[in-house]
């Protein structure tokens, strides 16, 4: 039994439809599509692996860098530089671990060699190779030291460490200088210029601060405090101006409450007198009173002399001397004598001796020396530095701000008892003296104000956080955009090529291109209305209006008649057979 012309037309389907059928060109395109995805995919996870990076070290030198580097090589440690070469990046999760393992190294040596070179001392090494590598050794840790200081960039110490001898006289003192490359940007005060000078004094014996020199990189002497400016040195010119701002701190405090925050403006100029000056009295006060006078030492001696026998043998030494003593006369005439006795004087005669006793000469002497304390006062005067010897205080108090019936500004000034009152406080408060000279200036006048303009707010396409995450999330949809424009313009296509049935094989006995005419036009049966394809049936009403299957088998009538009339004669055959099999 043969098949009929659907059966044909199905099993050509089935046997002639698949990826064989697209063209040579959609399969390029397909595989070329497959490839560039697999790559947009590849991309996507590498991007995605990419680790977050974080900086292990900045500002290294170029022996410190390339040290740093091989050592990270042979950890095993991604790094990358940033632009310029600044500094070294590691990935976040192993910044930690790298630094501790490079520190265990001694890296990064910051440029100067400290006291490791004791530790690599060779044999046969001279007291003047030794003594000039502790030398270097403390130079290089005082130069990591002051790197140390958030302002410092780098630093180099020089130190003259005179050798000593046996002689003291012939002893010099060691002396150094530091020479500071700052940060763009960057300055010392003058307390961390002093910190730095007294760690380096510090550091070595018998230096003193004066003999340390301090520079920066462009030359300016840091350590020269003892230049004064206008007489002042800065100590002084500091005090002066912490004086100044507390004043004048003190007057807007206490006039703000009254005229309103931000209406008054307070400056001081106080002139200070940091002369030092010393003086030394010693006082003698006048003699006190006997009562009242304090005996600081007393001396008595006492002696008594007596003629006769019992007079004390006295003269030179010798046979001369030990002779006993003559008889003693009285003459009854002879003129009376006197002798000095420690009551006074009193008269002699030739009965002057005592009752009973030998008669001679006696005499007695006392003598009494006593020293009193003598009042004396000696005082040290000081006088105290930085007095203020005199003030000029200058206030501008804003008028009074209203608004009017019409909404405006309208400034009053303050009345003469309220100025009289803020000048009155004003005195009070920076202790107002008359005799010294002291001026206050207190004025009352409308304030110009500026309204200044907003701050711009920053676009959201200009915020840098905004800009970081529009990064990120456009990789992201630009891996996924690249993807879809691979699969429509590569592989959609020839999915749709192999998908589409492709012109059928005719049977034998009929011409080939008849199958692709029963495809587009299926023919009606006996019973069936006439109809055309798959497609609705063409109103006359639409005109010109054609189906694609009508359009293919007009244009299949213009180029090849000879294969539309053979299969109108088919048709022609078919319909006649059918027929005659129905009389029958």
């Amino acid at each position: 039994m043969s098949k009929n012309s659907s059966d044909i037309v199905a099993d050509a389907r089935r046997q002639d439809s698949g990826y064989s059928q697209v063209p040579t060109g959609q399969k390029i395109k397909a595989g070329l599509g497959v490839v560039a995805l697999f790559a947009v995919a590849a991309s996507a996870w590498m991007w995605s692996q990419q680790p977050d990076w974080r900086v292990l070290y900045t500002s290294l030198s170029d022996k410190d860098g390339g040290a740093v580097i091989a050592s990270l090589a042979q950890m095993n440690v991604p790094y990358k530089f940033t632009e310029g070469g600044g500094a070294i990046m590691v990935p976040s999760g192993r910044v930690h671990d790298a630094r501790l393992k490079l520190a265990s190294q001694g890296l990064p040596r910051g440029g100067a060699v400290g006291f490791e070179l004791m530790e690599n001392q060779k044999f046969g090494t001279t007291q003047f190779q030794e003594r000039l590598n502790f030398q270097r050794g403390l130079e290089g840790e005082l130069a990591r030291s002051i790197q140390g200081l958030a302002a410092v960039s780098n630093a180099r110490v020089h130190l003259a460490l005179p050798a000593q001898n046996g002689f003291l006289r012939e002893q010099q003192k060691p002396s150094a200088s530091v020479l500071l490359t700052l940060h763009p940007g960057r300055t010392l005060d003058r307390q961390q210029v002093a910190g730095i000078l007294h760690l380096v004094a510090s550091s070595v014996p018998d230096l003193g601060p004066k003999q340390v020199s301090i520079l920066d990189q462009s030359g300016a002497l840091l350590s020269d405090f003892d230049a004064p400016v206008n007489g002042l040195d800065p100590s002084q010119i500091g005090h002066q101006r912490q004086m100044e701002a507390s004043l004048s701190r003190r007057v807007i405090d206490l006039l703000e409450p009254i005229v309103g925050l931000g209406n008054v403006r307070a400056q001081v100029t106080a002139d200070l007198d940091f002369t030092q000056t010393e003086a030394t009295a010693e006082t003698y006060k006048p003699n006190q009173t006997p009562q009242a006078a304090a005996i600081r030492s007393q001396q008595s001696m006492e002696s008594n002399e007596r003629g006769g026998a019992s007079a004390t043998v006295g003269g030179v030494p010798g046979a001369l001397s030990n002779q006993p003593p003559a008889n003693g006369t009285a003459p009854v005439n002879a003129p009376a004598q006197t002798t000095q006795a420690a009551g006074g004087a009193r008269p002699v005669g030739a009965a002057g001796g005592s009752a009973g006793g030998p008669a001679g000469d006696s005499s007695a002497r006392r003598e009494t020396l006593t020293n009193y304390e003598v009042d004396k006062t000696i005082r040290i005067t000081r006088n105290p530095t930085g007095t203020i010897r005199r003030l000029s205080v200058a206030v501008l108090v804003n008028q009074r701000q209203t608004v009017d019936a019409e909404g405006r500004p309208v400034s009053t000034p303050l009345s003469a008892q309220e100025m009289e009152s803020v000048n009155a406080l004003v005195r009070d408060a920076v202790g107002f003296v008359k005799d010294r000279g002291d001026s206050v200036n207190v004025v009352n006048a409308a304030f110009t104000r500026v309204d200044s303009p907003a701050p711009a707010e920053v676009p959201l396409w200009k915020d840098p956080a905004n800009i970081a995450m529009a990064k990120d999330l456009g990789k992201q949809f630009g891996f996924v955009l690249l993807a879809l424009l691979i699969l429509m313009m590569f592989i959609r296509p020839a999915l749709k090529a192999a998908s589409r049935p492709q012109a059928l094989a005719a049977p034998a006995g009929r011409h080939p291109i008849s199958a692709s005419v029963d495809e587009e036009l299926e023919l009606p049966g006996p019973a069936d209305e006439p109809r055309i394809g798959n497609s609705a049936a063409v109103n006359p009403n639409q005109g010109m209006g054609m189906t694609i299957a009508q359009h293919n088998a007009l244009q299949l009538a213009r180029t090849d008649p000879t294969a539309v009339a053979t299969v109108v004669r088919g048709w022609v055959n078919g319909a006649e057979a059918g027929g005659r099999a129905a009389s029958t």
